[in-house]
């Protein structure tokens, strides 16, 4: 038998992955001088109102504790594991670590390459592979090679939070603020960080660039679309108009953020990201 582990970046509460014969480990979120897991301890809303008082959090990974008492407990099967990407969080690493420590060669663990909405489509899809009958190497292989084809660009509204992050600097910041203009943030080539793609006048202007970009890079229908924010359900359904008119009858879904994802992209942020089918 072949277990599913996974993180919350994948948008996944342990209740609905249970019905996927799947285990989620929660990220956690520090705020206001206590922890939490998140969907388990804290939802969205009250994290967001804490914020709304001034508090700042941070987010932090799964302990590799918890990796490893999950593989002993399924000492005798194969184990997938899919954590966010290395670079972007510890969660990586720490599987790595727990798995070189058991010795076994029935545990893989996926550099995912990505977060959130393709990071839940890979989840989805190494499920759908498992189910067919496939062997371990062979979700692996699948699962490398579309990982390998996501694109993932944010759009912050609140630049404090990308200055403490050290993705802006505090000049930057505040004339972002001041200007009203629109970053545009996406993953390095290697999907380990976040790098600057440009700037835009407004936030319409921004998603306009975004499609473009998407269409230079061979982004098309064949594609699996997500777009997930930060309680900005009205930018949502306006982004999701604009990239079924720029790319026609898509398979599209819109997510509300996690509390560790609103930590690293601000409250009001909105993401719009892709992976091949």
């Amino acid at each position: 038998m072949i277990r599913i582990l996974a993180d919350s970046s994948t948008m996944y509460t342990k209740e609905e992955a249970k019905k996927l014969h799947v285990d989620i480990s929660p990220l956690s979120v520090t705020i206001n001088g206590k922890s939490y897991r998140e969907y388990e301890e804290i939802t969205d809303n009250e994290f967001y109102d804490i914020i709304k008082q001034g508090h700042n959090p941070t987010s932090s990974q799964p302990p590799i504790g918890e990796y490893m008492e999950y593989f002993e407990k399924y000492a005798d099967d194969d184990i997938l594991v899919l954590p966010m990407a290395d670079g972007l969080s510890g969660s990586y690493q720490s599987c790595m670590s727990a798995r070189n420590a058991q010795e076994r060669e029935n545990i893989e663990v996926i550099d995912t390459k990505t977060l959130c909405g393709p990071h839940r489509y890979l989840l989805q899809l190494a499920v759908k592979l498992r189910d067919e009958g496939k062997s371990l190497k062979e979700i692996k292989a699948v699962l490398d090679q579309k990982a390998a084809t996501s694109w993932s660009y944010l759009m912050p509204q609140d630049f404090n939070y990308l200055m403490r992050g050290g993705r802006l600097t505090p000049l930057a910041a505040k004339v972002s603020g001041y200007l009203k203009i629109q970053p545009i943030m996406t993953l390095t080539e290697d999907k380990k960080r976040l790098e600057s793609q440009g700037i835009a006048r407004n936030f319409d202007i921004a998603i306009n660039k975004v499609i473009k970009v998407l269409k230079e890079n061979g982004v098309d229908c064949t594609h699996k679309f997500f777009i997930s924010h930060a309680f900005v359900e009205e930018q949502a359904e306006k982004t999701k108009a604009k990239l079924i008119k720029a790319f026609g009858d898509i398979d599209i879904e819109i997510h509300r953020l996690s509390c560790a994802f609103i930590t690293q992209g601000g409250p009001l942020c909105l993401t719009v990201q892709t992976i091949e089918k």
